[in-house]
């Protein structure tokens, strides 16, 4: 009778940790994420992790604040879409712990005007507008600065802001505003820095569209970020596997010409 005893309460212990890892490794995954190239990215994830009992269910975003504030809350189980020096600073701001994952891919960043064909054409006192996150403001100057627009004062430092404007010989004014409206404001103003994934939504093509785009070697990688609780839970491991498959890889350098690369 003992022995009997013994073995069922081994049997249902098992069972039970068996079903423990069933509920971790299955099931469904929320996943924030911009709409272009992030969730068209995701998209192709999909039948990856359905053949491993994961339904990716992905929320579209048009900002980049929300995809953040919804993770920390446990409202989504991870999100796609921003650099770690945005994440450094959302982390900062808003005393989140909100953590990398996997590198997934590099957007260079672009300047773009409607106006003129060439940034020598810019005018004396052009208005220039620039997203008003601290790590995107920093990184749209030294674009601007390697495109000779300007000179900073610390040549490479990513988190400067405008009073960092250490020469400015042709009296460029700049106006803060949100990442996501800046294709929107692109017939107001003279010239525009913009993300490459609201560029490409409002379907500018950097490689053919933008007067001065980042490199290849852009140090803003586009990263997978989970919280600290959930980073080793076996869906977001295979989601991180997926994005960074050759397949996935094969998808981005075939479907967005070099305005979108996998990182390295």
């Amino acid at each position: 009778m003992l022995r009997r005893a013994f073995l069922a309460s081994a049997l249902v212990l098992a069972l039970a940790a068996c079903g423990r890892q069933a509920q971790q490794s299955e099931g469904s995954l929320k996943v924030g994420a911009t709409a272009v190239p992030h969730a068209e990215i995701l998209e192709q994830v999909k039948p990856i992790l359905a053949a491993e009992g994961i339904d990716l269910q992905i929320i579209v975003f048009n900002d980049y604040v929300q995809p953040n504030t919804q993770l920390a809350e446990k409202r989504l189980d991870a999100n796609y879409f921003q650099t770690k020096p945005y994440l450094d600073e959302f982390n900062a701001g808003r005393g989140t712990s909100l953590v990398t994952v996997a590198s997934v891919h590099v957007e260079p960043l672009g300047a773009y005007s409607r106006k003129y064909k060439a940034l020598a054409a810019l005018p004396n006192g052009a208005e220039i507008a620039l997203p008003n996150d601290a790590s995107n403001t920093g990184r749209s100057l030294l674009l601007l600065q390697s495109a000779g627009l300007i000179t900073l004062k610390k040549a490479a430092d990513p988190v400067q802001t405008v009073a960092d404007i250490a020469g400015n010989p042709r009296g460029f004014r700049f106006r803060e505003l949100e990442a996501a409206t800046l294709p929107r404001v692109l017939d107001q103003v003279d010239l525009a820095v913009i993300n490459t994934n609201y560029a490409l939504d409002a379907r500018l093509s950097p490689r053919s569209d933008a007067l001065a785009l980042e490199g290849g070697d852009s140090p803003y990688v586009n990263y997978l970020v989970t919280r600290t609780d959930n980073r080793d839970d076996p869906r977001i491991r295979a989601l991180a596997a997926a994005l960074t498959s050759q397949t996935i890889k094969d998808y981005i350098s075939r479907t967005y010409g070099g305005a979108v690369v996998p990182a390295r």
